[in-house]
């Protein structure tokens, strides 16, 4: 039986014989210097179409699709922020506000956009001011600090 000291003795010498045909392999495709620059030539422009508002939506209906719309983001931020928010707030939005919900998610092509409004790190859009962004702004400094690590459970769909 091997002690304990002829053990790390053997093991570092299998390693250190190893390491220069590792660390060869790893520098080989390892990343080295600067980025080079991006020509973005791979990305594609895919036109989106210009948001409408529904109308013949009863307000029921108009309310179930905006929790689901505010759950179902483009990025988990978003989803976490807005779903929780909607939880809270949709049921007792009026009309007009609901419209105004509406057009700030479904309007605006890029996630990023309303959560750097919400978090207020960008100036919101003239458009998209208003008693609801106001009330979106406050929601997301979490005063009162509570936990928001993941999108509510969809059990609260069916109360």
């Amino acid at each position: 039986m091997l002690s304990s000291v002829a053990v790390k003795t053997l093991v570092n010498r299998v390693c250190l014989s190893w390491r220069p045909a590792v660390t060869g392999l790893m520098s080989a495709r390892g990343y080295r210097g600067e980025a080079p620059e991006d020509s973005k030539a791979d990305l594609i422009d895919i036109p989106l179409p210009p948001w409408e508002e529904r109308t013949g939506e009863s307000i029921s209906v108009k309310r179930r699709r905006l929790l689901y719309e505010s759950r179902k983001r483009g990025m988990l931020e978003n989803c976490i922020l807005l779903s929780i928010f909607a939880k809270r707030y949709l049921n007792t939005m009026s009309e007009t506000q609901l419209r105004q919900y509406d057009r700030l998610i479904n309007e605006p092509t890029n996630d990023w956009d309303i959560y750097y409004w919400a978090t207020e790190a960008l100036p919101t859009p003239e458009a998209y001011e208003g008693e609801i962004m106001d009330m979106l702004k406050e929601f997301t400094k979490n005063r009162d600090q509570e936990q928001r690590l993941d999108a509510p459970n969809l059990e609260y769909l069916d109360k």
